[in-house]
């Protein structure tokens, strides 16, 4: 399994949601990061999964994702998309 990211230190600040991503310290505003978990309890924010590569990371409570990628602005170009006959 390819490791994406190494993700750790996650908690939340006021309105901040704080992550060490591959060894870098990082704070997103959760109103850009995700309504729902904006609107969370601290119960539904501090019960989160990480995926094991790295990739997103899942609270159950409020079946939220987030990945990473997204988190960090990465764009990724889309694939040539073949004719279909």
């Amino acid at each position: 399994m390819n490791k994406y990211y190494n993700i750790s230190g996650l908690k939340f600040e006021g309105n901040f949601l704080l992550l060490t991503i591959n060894g870098e310290k990082k704070k997103f505003p959760l109103r850009e990061v995700s309504l729902a978990i904006e609107q969370a309890t601290d119960e539904q924010k501090n019960t989160y999964e990480i995926s094991p590569s790295g990739y997103g990371i899942h609270w159950p409570l409020i079946d939220e994702d987030v990945s990473i990628n997204g988190l960090l602005g990465v764009v990724h170009h889309p694939e040539i998309k073949r004719k279909i006959a």
